[in-house]
């Protein structure tokens, strides 16, 4: 086997480095809430503008709340030109039970959410979507305890949810202005 000079093994290893440096050289990485030069209003002012629809229950005032506070801080948006509609529905089931009384010992609180963003003067939907969370709790003898434990996963898990719409709406704003 004929034997290689060193400058042509160090062009060997230095070829791919080369090339995936300039498949790289492409790609642009901004924080998601940055302004980017020459994009208009920056995503935060976007999201500070949407409007979401009064809750109909405890979860779904704890659902707004979260977003509201993720928008604007807490305040209701002063100019609103979005309007947020959220559905959520609620199930439950037991997932564990104890040996010998065969009751229920532990709970999972399931939330799904579908939501309809649209322009609020024209009412055109610009963005539909749906999300999901899931949180436990275990079931006591105490009625109090087990009270407070489903409201406290219920929040959980819409706090989740609350979460993942402010991604998913602030991506909206990042790529569509």
């Amino acid at each position: 086997m004929p034997r290689r000079s060193p400058h042509h093994t160090a062009a060997a290893l230095v070829a791919p480095l080369l090339v995936v440096a300039l498949a790289l050289g492409g790609c642009v990485v901004r924080p998601l809430y940055a302004d980017a030069p020459g994009s208009g209003t920056p995503v935060a002012t976007e999201l500070a503008k949407i409007a979401i629809q009064p809750a109909r229950n405890r979860v779904e005032q704890v659902l707004r709340n979260e977003l509201i506070f993720a928008f604007t801080g807490g305040e209701e948006a002063p100019d609103a030109q979005y309007s947020l509609r959220i559905f959520l529905t609620r199930t439950e089931a037991s997932v564990a039970v104890e040996r010998l009384s065969e009751v229920p010992a532990s709970y999972i609180v399931s939330l799904s959410a579908s939501f309809v963003l649209s322009d609020a003067t024209t009412g055109r939907t610009l963005l539909t979507g749906n999300s999901a969370a899931d949180a436990s709790y275990d079931f006591s003898s105490q009625r109090f305890a087990n009270v407070r434990a489903l409201e406290d996963a219920e929040s959980r898990a819409a706090k989740t949810i609350a979460s993942d719409l402010r991604i998913r709406l602030a991506a909206y704003f990042a790529t569509h202005r």
